[in-house]
Order: C-alpha cells, then sequence, then structure tokens
C-alpha cells in the first residue's frame, strides 16, 4: 500500500525523499543547523526543489558547511564561487553566508552553541501542529518573527520571518506535516 505523504512533495523522487528522511526530524546537531540555515537562505525567493537539486553543489562549494572556514572567506572566493554554476550566485546571498557564519559562531560563544539558543525558543520541544492539508500552514509565525528578529539583532542577513519558519519545518522545530501523513506521529 503507498504511503500518504504531505501534497507539497508528491511525485518528485528527490522531494518524497528528503521528505520522508529529513523534513521536520528535529535537529539538534549544529553543523546540520547551519547547511538548512544557508539552504534556507539561498532558497529565499525560489522553489525548495532547486536548491535540493543544487544542494551537493553547494556542499561541495561551500567546503561542506564549514561555518569556521566560511567566516574566513576572502574576496576571492566570493569571486570564485559568483562564478559557480553549480549553486545560486547572488552576490548579497554569498557574502551574507560568510557574516551569517561568524554571527552563527558568535552565538555559540554566548550560548555554548547554536542548537542551545534555536531550540529554546520552543523550550526544546518541537511544536505540533494538526494541519490537514500543507496549504493551511502558515509562511509564518509570531515566533518565527521573534526569532528573525532576534537573528537579525545578532548581525545575520537574509533571515526574514518566512526563510525562518521554513528553518523551524526543516529542523523539526515545528511539525507540519499533515496529520495523515505517514511522517506526521514519526517524527
Amino acid at each position: 500500500m503507498e504511503k500518504h505523504r504531505c501534497g507539497w512533495c508528491k511525485n518528485d523522487a528527490l522531494y518524497e525523499s528528503y521528505h520522508d528522511l529529513e523534513w521536520g526530524v528535529p535537529v539538534k546537531d549544529d553543523a546540520t543547523l547551519f547547511e538548512f540555515l544557508i539552504l534556507e537562505t539561498f532558497q529565499a525567493g525560489l522553489s525548495w526543489i532547486t536548491i535540493l537539486r543544487k544542494r551537493e553543489n553547494f556542499r561541495k562549494a561551500f567546503d561542506n558547511f564549514d561555518y569556521k572556514k566560511i567566516a574566513h572567506y576572502t574576496e576571492s572566493k566570493q569571486a570564485e564561487l559568483l562564478e559557480n554554476t553549480g549553486i545560486i550566485r547572488n552576490k548579497l546571498k554569498i557574502k551574507a553566508t560568510i557574516s551569517n557564519a561568524q554571527a552563527f559562531i558568535n552565538i555559540q560563544k554566548e550560548f555554548g552553541s547554536f542548537s542551545t539558543y534555536i531550540w529554546d525558543f520552543v523550550a526544546g520541544e518541537p511544536i505540533k501542529n494538526s494541519f490537514k492539508n500543507y496549504k493551511d500552514s502558515p509562511a509564518n509565525t509570531p515566533l518565527s518573527d521573534a526569532i528573525s528578529k532576534d537573528l537579525k539583532k545578532r548581525g545575520f542577513k537574509f533571515v526574514g520571518s518566512t526563510v525562518i519558519y521554513a528553518h523551524m519545518q526543516a529542523t523539526g522545530m515545528v511539525n507540519d506535516h499533515e496529520t495523515d501523513c505517514f511522517r506526521y506521529n514519526e517524527v
């Protein structure tokens, strides 16, 4: 019998795999949280499937999302990234990735980890929503507004409320699987 999945991922093997294995699974590892934050930043204004299809290219281009390396990228590395046809070549987003890596490290210094910082917004536990249709889930919430505002205050760029809500969904801070999706109760 076919598993019921959220409507947004149907009929695309890459989307289905991402949905089944990653989306909505609580992530408390700083390296993975940073990866998703960067991917969500580049996704702003584009479709998520576009980013997923380029994910391996991003991984190679950005040193496996090693924020300690990214924080020290030079102008020549930025120029190299702007020439890389395998990623989204947006100068402002590339510069934001570097400054976000620096801000990420500052949060780690202040809170011990980025995970501790970000998960504190939900008291360490995922928010479980109850949407029958993925189209009913919001693009942002007062909580994503608050997180976005705090991140911006700490120097992050391209972290508007919609980007942050997508990050919360991807990293399991909020469970927005459709209620009849097989993953709803699993995550």
